[in-house]
């Protein structure tokens, strides 16, 4: 079989933003497990309007030349692994902006989550989940949550990404072998699902 395409998010688009620092983390350790051929998303690639058509992807082709390009790029993966910060109890808008552009290339694939921020993005990952059930994509159940004191002091400039990550490299393991699992099961699926209907 050949290697699971799949993309590592990045779901902030700030100036000051940390998210590129864990997603090249996250981006280098999956692809040394020899399973996965990775490629970086960066949301700022894609300069989203606020979602403002008449219908999503799902319903409808959509009529922004930059979302068009943002799904064909999403749809080209097997899964995914978002890299998000937690924004007030939440994600932030630009991510939500960008999946609600993008419904199609989600169905039936698997996502896995790293985030970061007080609480470990928990809470962010949380609305995440929710929101990927109505994409009918699958989230994986473990993720990679910094936060706490290891955020802290980053965020402080008391401590840099590359002190503290390597904490984090022991939660990774279970995060890709569930994000293996369903990534082969999911695709095994929609080809089968394509053959019958061809």
């Amino acid at each position: 079989m050949s290697k699971l395409k799949i993309a590592v998010v990045i779901g902030s688009v700030r100036p000051t933003r940390n998210g590129d620092k864990p997603a090249r983390w996250i981006a280098n350790l999956a692809a040394k497990t020899g399973d996965f051929d990775i490629e970086i998303v960066d949301l700022k690639d894609y300069p989203l309007p606020l979602f403002d058509a008449p219908a999503s992807d799902f319903w409808m082709p959509t009529p922004n030349e930059t979302a068009a390009k943002w799904q064909k790029k999403l749809a080209s993966f097997d899964g995914y692994i978002i890299v998000t910060p937690e924004y007030n109890r939440s994600i932030p808008g630009a991510l939500k902006n960008a999946i609600d552009w993008a419904y199609k290339p989600f169905i039936r694939k698997p996502v896995a989550y790293v985030a970061y921020g007080a609480v470990g993005g928990a809470r962010a990952v949380e609305h995440l989940r929710n929101v990927m059930v109505e994409l009918q994509a699958v989230s994986v159940r473990h993720a990679v949550h910094i936060g706490g004191s290891d955020f802290m002091a980053v965020m402080f400039g008391q401590k840099t990404w590359d002190d503290i990550l390597p904490a984090f490299v022991p939660f990774t393991k279970d995060l890709f072998d569930n994000l293996r699992w369903w990534a082969v099961a999911t695709k095994a699926a929609r080809e089968a699902e394509q053959s019958a209907a061809a």
